[in-house]
């Protein structure tokens, strides 16, 4: 009934600059906190920037300072404005929700397909 769906990535020379998208679509009661992460090969899933429906943010350390996590509630959309871009970013970027479908049912995270952003000359 929910779908996350990833757009913008792609590839970028370093010191260049991305924004991804993800829209949440379907049955949605409310969405508590939005967030990206990223998956570089042979290395675990890692948090690179989250925020609330209030608008509060937490980045990882590697991309603070270059990276700009915001949301529009009405449109069930977060963004990844990233800046500055280094090799070490390359990865598939996913999108994840915190939310609930239904009133009754509680929060639970949904996540999108990733996205693949290569930063290379």
């Amino acid at each position: 009934q929910v779908q996350l769906v990833e757009s913008g990535g792609g590839s970028v020379q370093p010191g260049g600059s991305l924004r991804l998208s993800c829209a949440a679509s379907g049955t949605i009661f409310s969405i508590n906190a939005m967030g990206w992460y990223r998956q570089a090969p042979g290395k675990q899933r890692e948090l690179v920037a989250t925020i609330t429906s209030d608008g509060s943010t937490r980045y990882a350390d590697s991309v603070k300072g270059r990276s700009t996590i915001s949301r529009d509630n009405a449109k069930n959309t977060v963004y990844l404005q990233m800046n500055s871009l280094k090799p070490e970013d390359t990865a598939v970027y996913y999108c994840k929700a915190n939310l609930k479908w239904l009133s009754q049912l509680p929060l639970r995270n949904y996540w999108g397909q990733g996205t693949q952003v290569t930063v290379s000359s």
